[in-house]
This record gives C-alpha cells, sequence and structure tokens, in this order.
C-alpha cells in the first residue's frame, strides 16, 4: 500500500490520528491543508476570507493531485476534500482512504474552542455542522473504510488503521487465485 489517506468532518480526530500512525508505522505525515497554506503563503482562513471557497478547493484540488504521485504518506485531509471526485479519485489512486467520522454532539464539542475553523464562524455552528455533514456524508461514504472516532481512543483508532493496512497489504501479498 502506497499511502493512508484520511477524510472526514472536521472534529474526527484526521491531524491527531495521522500525526500518530505516521509515528507508528515509519511514514511522513502530510497535511493538505499545511501544504496549502505554505504554497499560498497565508492561512486558511485568510484564503477563505479574500479568495473566496471557490479558489481554494481549486489550490486544494492541485494539492491533492502532486500528493497523490509520492508514497509512503499518512494525508490528512481538509473535512471538504471530498466535495471534488477528482479528488476522490487521486486519494484512492494513491491509497487505502479511511473515513473518520463522529456524531454531531461530539464534533461540535471538539470544535468549539477552534476560531479557524472558517466554516463555523457562524452564528449558529451546530447547525452548520448538521447541514454540513448531511450534504458531506454521501462523499464520504466513498471511503474504503470508515472508523467512528467517537467512543474511541487515539490509540484504539490508531489499532483499527493499523489492522486496515496490514490486511490490505496481506491482500496485495497473495498469489492469484487460478480456479
Amino acid at each position: 500500500m502506497r499511502n493512508i489517506v484520511l477524510i472526514g468532518f472536521m472534529g474526527t480526530g484526521k491531524t491527531t490520528i495521522a500525526i500518530e500512525l505516521s509515528h507508528r508505522l515509519g511514514m511522513k505525515y502530510v497535511s493538505i491543508d499545511d501544504l496549502i497554506e505554505k504554497r499560498e503563503n497565508r492561512t486558511i482562513n485568510e484564503i477563505f476570507t479574500k479568495s473566496g471557497e471557490e479558489y481554494f478547493r481549486n489550490i486544494e484540488s492541485a494539492v491533492i493531485r502532486d500528493v497523490a504521485c509520492m508514497d509512503n504518506l499518512v494525508i490528512d485531509t481538509g473535512g471538504g476534500a471530498v466535495l471534488r471526485d477528482e479528488n476522490v479519485a487521486y486519494m484512492k489512486s494513491s491509497g487505502v482512504v479511511i473515513c473518520l467520522t463522529a456524531g454531531e454532539d461530539v464534533i461540535m464539542e471538539r470544535t468549539k474552542k477552534y476560531k479557524h475553523r472558517p466554516l463555523l464562524n457562524v452564528e449558529d455552528p451546530k447547525r452548520k455542522i448538521r447541514d454540513l455533514f448531511a450534504k458531506r456524508s454521501p462523499y464520504y461514504a466513498k471511503a474504503d473504510y470508515t472508523i467512528d472516532t467517537g467512543e474511541l481512543t487515539v490509540r484504539q483508532v490508531i489499532d483499527k488503521i493499523v489492522g486496515i493496512a496490514e490486511s490490505k497489504l496481506k491482500q496485495k501479498e497473495r498469489p492469484p487465485d487460478e480456479s
């Protein structure tokens, strides 16, 4: 398996899990959002505010395309990276795609203290979470695997992902069935 790509809604633990997972597996950690900020020389919030979401999504797609050509990465994507089919295709061609999910209350609790999330800087963030999650759920369903992080520790989530990775490697090592 070339890469492990984590997708999912904000607050599901993608960054925390990706960093820890990369250490455990000896793979390089890559954050799509960090690469976007470096490329643009400004924060995600500034990009959204000054250039708009469409501009941001265009840059995001270009970065995902570039990263999909690399190997041995644990890739942490932004919550909306799945909104474009081309991004999902690049992610799937790059390795195994795992969606991290959690319930609305868990997401609200995990994200309420962060002001760097431009899509939640609204009057009713809980409603925004509900609306965005409903819109994005069909896209998240395109993942190869889904793990609910709401009731699990970081270590438990990582153990599940390692199990998935090991199972994918074993599948590739098996000789073709000669029946």
